[in-house]
């Protein structure tokens, strides 16, 4: 694993496993998904992770159409690394999945490295009222699905978004997903440094204890050695101690309501902004400084704001 002298601190705005319904702070419409960003930015995210909603039910879409709303908007309003989902919303085609990251050509896109069960159905029980005839079902059917991520479709996005210049964010749930990132690497099919995000506590990938963190690490040490710098995202209540165990073993961080929309227990996340602010203060603590976007840009060799589409 890369020393970096700072770490890198992502945020994910939005993501498409919560639905409105859980939370009035999750953003949906363009100038909420536009304003929390540049918000999260300013308390010191340097990369921000999108995903789009239909501004109408809240329901996760990849239409670049979506992404044209909001990119300009945060492109004018930070300097921040945009890194585009390629993850999408469950049950989407790979057409789909592709389509925002294609026309955007961003500096980052995620990259799921493995198909697995995806459950979240869990969150339906706790929900007495929901806003859309969309989110009980979306929730209850991930029982019954799995998220895929097969060799071929994984090729097809890294080669169709490489020729663009997009580098990637490697989302890797469990152990086997390093092992084919590093298929990938061998091949050529892409270059180091590789950013590993390494994602505990989904219900069917790795689950969030400490000690799987270090098996993650010793397995990424092994098969990529100096050529990768290594994240931490944790789901829900696992976010702030996971990552700040990630950050004080040396990795990078990635906080935002994709992943948790809680600022403490029982107290729900008013923005990401806070949930940024939050994570920076406890690197501080650690006497830890946050990269800014240009020195992340450096550490990542991303090919610039100016080189997008948008």
């Amino acid at each position: 694993m890369k020393k970096a002298s700072k770490v890198i601190v992502s945020c994910a705005i939005t993501g498409s496993i919560h639905t409105p319904s859980m939370s009035p702070h999750l953003p949906v419409t363009a100038d909420q998904i536009a304003s929390q960003a540049i918000e999260a930015a300013k308390a010191g995210a340097a990369i921000l992770h999108l995903h789009a909603r239909d501004e109408e039910t809240g329901r996760p879409t990849q239409d670049p159409e979506a992404f044209k709303r909001f990119l300009p908007q945060i492109k004018s309003g930070t300097d921040a690394i945009v890194n585009i989902t390629t993850g999408g919303g469950l049950g989407m085609t790979m057409d789909q999945r592709l389509a925002a990251a294609k026309w955007a050509q961003p500096e980052i896109a995620s990259m799921n490295m493995g198909s697995f069960n995806f459950n979240i159905s869990g969150a339906a029980g706790r929900i007495q009222n929901f806003q859309n005839d969309w989110e009980q079902p979306y929730l209850e059917m991930t029982k019954d699905f799995i998220l895929s991520n097969t060799f071929s479709q994984i090729e097809r996005a890294m080669t169709e978004l490489g020729a663009l210049g997009t580098r990637f964010e490697f989302e890797c749930y469990d152990v086997g997903h390093l092992y084919n990132l590093a298929h990938f690497a061998d091949r050529g099919i892409v270059k180091p440094p590789f950013f590993v995000q390494s994602i505990f506590g989904i219900l069917g990938g790795i689950g969030p204890d400490p000690e799987n963190l270090m098996a993650m690490r010793a397995t990424a040490d092994r098969l990529f050695g100096e050529d990768y710098y290594l994240s931490i995202l944790a789901a829900g209540r696992h976010q702030m101690p996971f990552t700040t165990l990630g950050a004080i073993v040396g990795g990078h961080v990635r906080v935002g309501l994709e992943d948790n929309l809680f600022l403490s227990k029982g107290e729900l996340a008013p923005s990401n902004a806070a949930l940024v602010a939050k994570i920076r203060r406890i690197l501080s603590e650690l006497s830890l400084e946050a990269a800014t976007p240009d020195e992340v840009r450096a550490m990542l060799q991303t090919k610039g704001a100016a080189n997008t589409a948008f």
